[in-house]
């Protein structure tokens, strides 16, 4: 190093934190593990088998749209599970009418819905994708009939939602909304509604579960913990009315894709085995139908399996089942070998002035928590019997000085709810699985263009950070938890996304200043030769990992190119937001992202695969722009590389090296034009217009930044 520039310094601490990140997969993907499920064997205990409480949330009918919703509701009523053993609770943080006229409307259709996805076990049970290409010709037969019926009545459904969105002429036409009068969203009291209930219900095929609105009492200048914040609510409320002991979660575009998804799960959970009562939660990986995601299956399948076979998955957020004991804080050591709470863990958990700090002053929440603890079935005559108190936990102040977010529910203080509460859940001793079914058991829609994806992945990569410097960091405790060790090397891999963003930013500069500094980035001879061979090998090596799967050349470059897109575009702004957080300037803000449909088709034709969506958009696929600093970072690595290109085409570069180490070469021009095909997106964007096209306020930026970096290239 002392015989070259200064630029082999710095590329040599880049290299270093890049081989620590692949020393972590290394880890991770050491020992794989698979779990499969035989759902069939339920069969003989359908009686005996425990109810499971479904909660979907949303905040925003216009980033949500109801429909989405709707379609998610109704494909989580039409499972294969006894309907009188589930419950659907939506959660609606923007506390909208039109939500709650639409889950209305959506009840009335799931009464032909769910009949007919179980009398002819349809395998995709969210209508909107079922209806999306029609079955193959079956005029006069009885499934083609009432095919053609249901189609009608999931139109008219669409439709009506349509109309309300445009004309909410039906709020004020029923008392039923009277709730809704003179509400905002961040004002309004609890509001707790029974849309539906299935009463006396035996788990007939005709039978719909009880579906349950609620949205908890928000007010200005109060601090609501985002979906963390309602996630405990749904715990609440569920517990209070059905107090199943396991629950689902899911997001509200994220609908049931495999019918059996909830027996998949109850097998793991109800296992005749050793660690049977071990396990925590069991996640499912997330699929989505309208995007290039290849990156993402990849990752969970490769690093998702590897973490299943050290102490389990990382809850994702969405698509997961739960524990219901767990979520109310007990520990893996609080268990005898039957299940039952240990002697010492009754007389710490079950007494009264221990429950009512714990989980608050409601005693019918107290009750419902005894019971849960102690697994009792806890039922009431009828759901409207638990709504005062359901309105009462709902309140800002209800967890005001208990454990609610701090030790109990989904865990507070990052806007990632989802690893920060699995990192706690795993910290107290338990284990997770990992169920990757085919089909997928859940799809749901990635957000559409490039500012909605920085966005999410600004958000992720912030909440990340926040977990990796808060208590519950895998760096504090080392010795003190029950987490494993390469455990908490899993969790060190993911909650240090962002930091990333540095060592690749200055990795794709180095090529362009080596270039117009003239000064060598890589060693010559053999030891280039080793260089290339083993950038080769990684490349072959991932490249294997996408088309093993049945991904195209062209899914692993768009992986690979979105891989460095999102690092030094989005997650670099997750530094920026944690540090002003750390110093307490400023708070990190949950952004909802927006969600859309494709259309139902109509006509006939020959049916295609369940799941697959037409792209006719010849503009599908294509990245969007707009005037947000995301896309500056990007456009800079650009320019300052096709500076580099052109300025040692035309001899702009230093005269001489400074150092003994030589000057650049080829081997730093192939970097240049690597770097520039990685973020091709960004080169298109240059010569595009609209919103595929980069805006001339981001050009202009990036360039005046490119010429400094050029004069500060040369004249150092």
């Amino acid at each position: 190093m002392n015989q070259n520039d200064t630029v082999w310094v710095v590329a040599f601490l880049c290299e270093s934190c890049f081989s620590f990140v692949w020393l972590l997969i290394t880890c991770i993907k050491w020992s794989p593990a698979d779990y499969k499920t035989y759902p069939d064997r339920l069969d003989e205990r359908v009686h005996d088998l425990p109810s499971v409480d479904m909660f979907v949330t949303t905040a925003d009918p216009v980033r949500e749209p109801p429909i989405i919703v709707v379609n998610t509701v109704l494909s989580l009523l039409a499972v294969n599970y006894p309907a009188n053993k589930l419950a659907c609770y939506v959660s609606d943080d923007g506390c909208s009418p039109l939500t709650y006229f639409s889950l209305k409307e959506a009840s009335k259709f799931a009464k032909i819905w769910v009949p007919f996805c179980k009398k002819y076990n349809v395998n995709v049970r969210a209508p909107f994708m079922y209806f999306l290409n029609p079955p193959a010709a079956t005029e006069g037969s009885e499934f083609g009939k009432d095919w053609e019926m249901t189609k009608r009545e999931y139109e008219k459904l669409s439709k009506k939602l349509e109309e309300a969105t445009g004309s909410p002429h039906w709020l004020d036409a029923e008392d039923d909304f009277e709730a809704f009068s003179n509400t905002k969203p961040n004002d309004h009291s609890t509001i707790v509604k029974v849309v539906w209930e299935n009463k006396g219900g035996v788990g007939d095929e005709k039978e719909v579960p009880h579906v349950v609105y609620i949205s908890r009492e928000k007010r200005p200048n109060y601090f609501h913990q985002y979906k963390a914040g309602a996630m405990n609510f749904l715990v609440r409320v569920s517990g209070l009315m059905t107090n199943a002991p396991y629950m689902l979660n899911v997001d509200c575009d994220m609908y049931a894709n495999e019918a059996d998804v909830v027996r998949q799960a109850m097998c793991i959970f109800l296992q005749q085995s050793m660690n049977s009562n071990h396990c925590a939660f069991v996640q499912y990986p997330q699929d989505f139908y309208d995007s290039n995601v290849g990156e993402l299956t990849v990752l969970q399948l490769y690093l998702g399996r590897g973490i299943a076979g050290i102490q389990g998955p990382l809850y994702g957020g969405s698509g997961c089942f739960h524990t219901r004991r767990v979520m109310y804080g007990l520990s893996l050591d609080d268990l005898e070998d039957d299940g039952s709470l240990s002697s010492i863990a009754t007389r710490k958990y079950l007494a009264e002035e221990s429950l009512a700090r714990e989980f608050g002053k409601s005693k019918e929440m107290v009750k419902s928590v005894v019971d849960a603890l102690q697994r009792k079935s806890y039922l009431h005559n009828t759901l409207k019997d638990s709504l005062e108190a359901a309105q009462e936990v709902g309140h800002c102040h209800y967890e005001y000085q208990t454990s609610w977010g701090n030790t109990i529910g989904w865990l507070y203080d990052s806007t990632t709810e989802d690893v920060n509460t699995s990192i706690g859940i795993h910290s107290r001793g338990w284990t997770s699985s990992y169920i990757l079914p085919d089909p997928p058991a859940f799809l749901g829609c990635m957000p559409q263009g490039g500012p909605g994806t920085m966005v999410q992945q600004r958000r992720w990569a912030t909440g990340l950070l926040e977990v990796l410097f808060n208590k519950q960091s895998p760096l504090i405790g080392m010795f003190r938890r029950k987490i494993r060790f390469r455990q908490r090397l899993a969790y060190l891999y993911v909650f240090s996304w962002g930091l990333r963003s540095i060592p690749e930013l200055f990795y794709c500069l180095l090529p362009a200043y080596c270039v117009l500094h003239n000064s060598a980035l890589f060693p010559k001879g053999v030891y280039l030769g080793i260089i290339v061979t083993l950038v080769g090998m990684h490349c072959l090596y991932t490249l294997w990992e996408f088309m093993s799967l049945g991904f195209s050349v062209q899914s692993w470059y768009v992986s690979q190119s979105f891989g460095r897109i999102k690092t030094t575009c989005s997650w670099l702004f997750s530094i920026f937001d944690i540090i002003l957080k750390l110093l307490g300037i400023s708070k990190t803000v949950f952004i909802v992202t927006k969600k859309t449909m494709p259309e139902t088709k109509s006509g006939s034709g020959s049916e295609k695969s369940q799941g697959e969506v037409d792209c006719p958009n010849k503009d599908s696929g294509k990245f969007e722009f707009d005037g947000s600093l995301y896309f500056l970072p990007g456009t800079f690595i650009v320019l300052v590389n096709l500076a580099a290109l052109a300025g040692c085409s035309v001899g702009l570069q230093r005269l001489s090296p400074r150092h003994g180490g030589g000057g650049s070469g080829l081997a730093e021009a192939c970097g240049c034009v690597l770097v520039v095909i990685l973020f091709l997106p960004f080169l298109k964007g240059m010569f595009e217009k609209g919103k595929y096209g980069i805006p001339l306020s981001t050009l202009s930026k990036a360039a005046f930044l490119a010429v400094l970096f050029v004069v500060f290239s040369v004249g150092n």
